[in-house]
């Protein structure tokens, strides 16, 4: 029996996800990893399974179906997790009123419900312990209303504001919760977005290695990045209204460069 601490990563099967499995096991940690692709999550077991220990669940968290079957396979395989990484989402750009409703829904079980459940079930035993870390990845859209990204940004508000109050309800216990809050990160998923200079964008790598020590040093909020930080710090000294108009005009500008074309899926990490 590995005496190794265990981390459950959600959306592993490739971009931030995958490599913060890949940064949890470089420290030590076995791994439980989830998402929809079964042979993405079978590629990533193969390639750290040498190193420690790596059980897969495959499961979609954006159906109520695939929450219960992580849940039970974790129960089954009587698996303790110490740190939880809250990574697996979903986002998508058009206007609302364009939009799928269906699609709306599945971003918010996804990016919301799944992660407050799998937050329910892990923490009374991380509690009873007496260790454990859960690592949610928000965005730095948690910071502001987007316009052509509202129900996106508004779950990942909810991601932010979640992981603030949980963390001052834990303060005086073993068990930390940091929020992750990256900007434009590379990843097979942003191809919608090519037009944007390259230099705006992060790594998947090195944003989940900010991740792994903002999670081990118990930090509640990490923003990778100068110009993130430079944007976030911005943003919480202006007023609402502005934020909101300013943001207005850059939605509606992207609406009408965009018209006609159907909602698009730009993030999908589960």
């Amino acid at each position: 029996m590995s005496e190794n601490p265990t981390a459950l990563i959600t959306g592993a099967s490739s971009g931030i996800g995958r490599e913060l499995a890949r940064v949890f096991a470089e420290h030590g940690h076995d791994l439980v990893i989830t998402a929809r692709r079964r042979e993405r999550l079978a590629e990533v077991a193969a390639e750290l399974g040498e190193r420690v220990r790596v059980e897969t669940i495959p499961a979609n968290l954006a159906t109520r179906n695939g929450i219960a079957t992580l849940k039970k396979g974790l129960k089954e395989r009587e698996l303790a997790v110490d740190v939880l990484v809250n990574n697996a989402g979903a986002g998508a750009s058009g206007q609302f009123v364009a939009a799928d409703a269906a699609k709306s829904l599945a971003l918010i079980d996804l990016n919301v419900r799944a992660l407050t459940d799998l937050t329910h079930f892990v923490l009374p035993g991380m509690l009873e312990r007496g260790r454990g870390r859960i690592l949610n990845v928000a965005s730095v859209a948690a910071f502001q209303a987007l316009p052509g990204m509202s129900v996106y940004a508004a779950s990942k508000a909810f991601v932010l504001s979640f992981t603030e109050a949980l963390s001052e309800e834990l303060a005086n216990t073993p068990v930390t919760v940091t929020a992750l809050c990256p900007g434009l990160t590379r990843t097979e998923m942003v191809d919608d977005l090519q037009a944007a200079p390259e230099f705006m964008f992060a790594s998947a790598a090195d944003v989940a290695e900010e991740g792994y020590r903002a999670c081990t040093a118990g930090e509640v909020i990490r923003v990778p990045g100068v110009a993130n930080q430079a944007l976030v710090t911005w943003l919480q000294y202006q007023p609402r209204w502005l934020k909101r108009f300013l943001s207005g005009i850059a939605g509606r500008a992207a609406f009408a460069a965009t018209e006609g074309d159907e909602q698009k899926d730009i993030t999908a990490t589960a």
